[in-house]
């Protein structure tokens, strides 16, 4: 029986702009990290409609010999409807064979119909069933590797080179030395990655209060999440928004929330000021000052409108959680 959950959810913003082939985020199953690719101009063989092919992510860690039976299909969809459900495939994915497909789904002069694509996003959802594996299955207990020095599960070596790729010092300044509680850590940021890889709108209010305790614990422990800081901090924006879209809430401890967002602001600006200190010495890197001067400038606007919004009695009980999670 089919989980009713697809096993790889993916939304591509401004779809009628990408030209170049997609990756999904991975997902992992019968031992295996798997990926969807997206060519939104079709492969090298087929140019006129969208091709779209799951693979095996973390192939050359399995063992000589590994083989995976798979079932699945593939769903598009819009923001209100479906578009696309494939046909149901069985493959046997190997080492001569890492990435199985659909190399024509929907042509490509469907997508430029008015209105195919609300807001030019689209969704595709994978839905897949280990039916057989041989050998090769990736062993929590056994298959452990050294990873920057970090001693982790080879099925997280994958995510790993990507989040370490893209912020290269990350743990440059990790404290702790054990080697389990360094696996611990790994292990909750991790975690913390993939809870903010969901769409915000599946995020509940304790789910970004916990990603906040754990972003502060990884913080002080040494890891560098600017990035992450900046992602937890839109995301808590866009449900403020909602809740006040939705009128609920009773008016509680106004004056202490522009107290906290104004002790916010100043600890951002002192940060800030330490930084530009740093990078007239040649020593900083000039995207996390980026990241908090874009901070700070938010968090101005949004004292501001908070102290309208005191002045009127208009904020929510809802907001008061929120901006209490958002204090670092």
């Amino acid at each position: 029986m089919w989980n009713q959950r697809p096993s790889l959810r993916i939304e591509i913003d401004h779809f009628s702009e990408k030209k170049d082939v997609i990756g999904s985020q991975t997902f992992v199953s019968g031992g295996c990290e798997w990926h969807l690719l997206v060519y939104p101009k079709g492969d090298s063989l087929c140019d006129d409609h969208l091709s779209l092919y799951l693979c095996v992510a973390n192939s050359s860690l399995l063992q000589p010999g590994w083989k995976r039976s798979v079932n699945y299909y593939l769903v598009m969809l819009n923001q209100s409807k479906e578009l696309y459900r494939s046909s149901v495939a069985c493959a046997v994915f190997s080492a001569k064979a890492i990435s199985w497909g659909y190399r024509k789904t929907l042509p490509l002069s469907k997508f430029q119909g008015k209105g195919f694509l609300n807001e030019d996003r689209l969704i595709i959802e994978v839905y897949a069933r280990i039916v057989d594996g041989e050998s090769g299955e990736v062993s929590e207990k056994k298959d452990v590797v050294y990873f920057n020095g970090f001693q982790v599960f080879a099925s997280q070596v994958t995510s790993l080179s990507k989040i370490f790729a893209e912020h290269p010092d990350i743990a440059k300044d990790f404290k702790p030395k054990n080697q389990v509680v360094k696996t611990e850590y790994m292990n909750v940021l991790l975690g913390l990655v993939n809870t903010l890889n969901k769409p915000s709108k599946n995020l509940s209010v304790d789910d970004l209060k916990n990603a906040q305790s754990e972003l502060n614990e990884l913080a002080q422990v040494g890891f560098k999440l600017d990035w992450l800081k900046t992602k937890l901090y839109k995301f808590v924006m866009e449900r403020m928004k909602l809740s006040n879209a939705d009128g609920s809430g009773v008016l509680l401890g106004l004056e202490e929330r522009v107290k906290n967002l104004e002790e916010m602001e100043s600890n951002l600006q002192k940060k800030l000021d330490e930084i530009d200190l740093e990078r007239k010495k040649e020593k900083a890197d000039g995207s996390r000052i980026q990241v908090l001067e874009e901070s700070v400038k938010n968090l101005k606007m949004m004292v501001s409108q908070l102290k309208v919004k005191l002045d009127k009695g208009e904020v929510k009980s809802s907001d008061d959680l929120l901006w209490k999670t958002m204090y670092i």
